[in-house]
């Protein structure tokens, strides 16, 4: 097992300061008793009962008496010698699409009478259980996971960690902001189309889509739809790559997750020394982007240069074979999306919740019929053809990836925008043609199937975050986990700008 670099903490005077630790500085100081699962309890509970409120990150919470009894357990087991692993006594979320044993899983859609309580963990939650931590409850996400805004009937809308007038993003949008709110210690995350990377990015927090099959995921089919992933969510970059290495490692009912040993993601050997950048921006003018983002972003890059790395702008997307650049990205994305969100949304109907659905959904699913040009439905052949085109854009930038070790382009196309918003209508004059036409620019990570790490960037003039996504070779996340941490001890974005819930103390 590869050593952690695990800090020194000392017992607060003020243990209402202990949400503002670390994860890794939290687990030090529970395994060495520095203070109580009881006092860990408490203090998160007391600061979600301040900030959850004005935010509505947090869903499903389970009641105090409850929560406090687990704690005292987890304290019995460690005065017995017992330590369940790193996230002993923590206080935990699990994303609203994830099943925990005796929590409801609403999905954004069913209230939770109707959704009763689940009767087993999911995979990833079972290994979370199994390393100590404790559910409180769950994160809030739009109905079904779709769209870049946190928002539903069921639990109400999810507010900005630095403006809660303002989007959280999503569709993880509930574990940003709780992390960055310090509500949890870390978070889980699920990513289709940048759920992984436009929260993180708005709420100035770390976030990765894992490589595929790094983090296995039994449910449902298991060869051919390979669009989500789940990743962990953290304040730094330990703490990532300590989520992430609990979340991952093969399992035999997922048959395509990956067998290599997670360990080494938290060794931060500078692996990302010398590495070569491409900058590919708005892919050379074909993504509407707004003046703060780019200008922001921009400014970000000169860090890449104090860490050692060369920063070179691409001019548009590589073509290779029947992929013939930025032209064929919409289709391709479109056609696969409506495929298989479109799937998903027709076990809804199925079963009768038609009149549940809000308009994201129901485009989903008559994309099924119409296509993407509208001259439907969307037939096998259409879904083979664009499996090629995305096989092709695999194939061209396995050629980028020669010449660079990472492509890098902005977490979203927008900065926060207002909450009470569905979604963008237009970006600077340019008419989005549907709810998620703004996040085109978090495709590219999705179709490689490659690791792609949301990273803080910096913030505009109004005080409000935007990030940027890191592409890495397929299957290369442990080089970004190094980058990561370079990242957070150059810039120090999370360290040193506060949301301001926080400083309003």
């Amino acid at each position: 097992m590869s050593a952690i670099p695990w800090p020194e903490v000392s017992r607060p005077d003020d243990l209402s300061r202990i949400p503002y630790w670390d994860a890794a500085e939290l687990s030090v100081a529970v395994r060495r008793r520095v203070v109580s699962c009881v006092e860990v309890m408490t203090a998160y509970l007391d600061h979600i009962d301040r900030l959850n409120p004005l935010v509505n990150a947090l869903v499903s919470v389970r009641p105090r008496a409850e929560l406090l009894d687990e704690a005292r357990e987890k304290d019995r087991l460690l005065e017995q010698g017992v330590h369940q692993g790193w996230m002993h006594g923590f206080p935990h979320a699990v994303k609203d699409l994830s099943d925990v044993e005796g929590l409801p899983t609403t999905y954004g859609l069913f209230p939770a009478a109707t959704a009763g309580p689940a009767t087993a963990d999911s995979l990833f939650v079972a290994r979370l259980r199994a390393a100590g931590a404790v559910f409180i409850g769950k994160t809030n996400t739009p109905e079904l996971g779709l769209g870049s805004h946190t928002y539903n009937n069921v639990h109400g809308t999810t507010g900005n960690a630095y403006d809660p007038a303002r989007t959280a993003g999503g569709s993880s949008g509930g574990a940003a902001v709780a992390v960055a709110l310090r509500m949890v210690p870390v978070a889980d995350g699920s990513d289709f189309m940048g759920s992984l990377r436009n929260p993180p990015g708005w709420n100035n927090v770390f976030g990765l889509r894992p490589s595929f099959g790094r983090v296995p995921s039994p449910a449902g089919d298991v060869f051919v739809d390979q669009g989500g992933v789940e990743g962990p969510v953290a304040r730094t970059a330990l703490d990532l790559a300590l989520l992430l290495r609990t979340m991952s490692g093969h399992d035999e009912r997922a048959p395509l997750s990956l067998t290599g040993d997670p360990a080494p993601l938290t060794d931060f050997a500078e692996r990302h020394r010398g590495a070569r950048v491409a900058w590919l921006g708005d892919l050379g003018g074909y993504l509407p982007m707004e003046k703060d983002v780019l200008d922001v972003t921009r400014a970000a890059l000169d860090h890449f240069a104090h860490l050692g790395m060369t920063v070179t702008e691409v001019d548009g997307l590589p073509a290779h074979g029947m992929f013939r650049g930025t032209e064929d990205l919409w289709p391709t994305w479109l056609t696969l999306r409506h495929w298989q969100c479109g799937m998903a949304v027709k076990g809804v109907i199925d079963v009768g919740a038609r009149d549940l659905l809000k308009p994201e959904a129901l485009y989903e699913y008559d994309g099924l019929a119409t296509g993407t040009d509208g001259n439907g439905p969307v037939s096998g052949i259409d879904v083979y053809t664009a499996s090629l085109r995305r096989s092709d854009l695999y194939r061209a930038f396995r050629e980028l990836f020669r010449e660079y070790e990472y492509a890098v382009l902005p977490t979203a196309q927008v900065m926060p925008f207002d909450a009470a918003d569905h979604w963008p209508a237009e970006i600077d004059g340019v008419e989005m043609s549907s709810y998620h036409r703004w996040m085109e620019v978090a495709t590219l990570g999705t179709l490689l199937g490659a690791p792609t790490l949301a990273v803080p960037a910096g913030f505009n003039g109004a005080g409000l975050p935007i990030g940027l996504q890191v592409i890495a070779r397929n299957h290369d996340d442990f080089s970004l986990m190094d980058l990561a941490h370079a990242w957070e001890e150059r810039t120090g974005f999370v360290r040193d700008r506060l949301p301001p819930l926080l400083t309003a103390r």
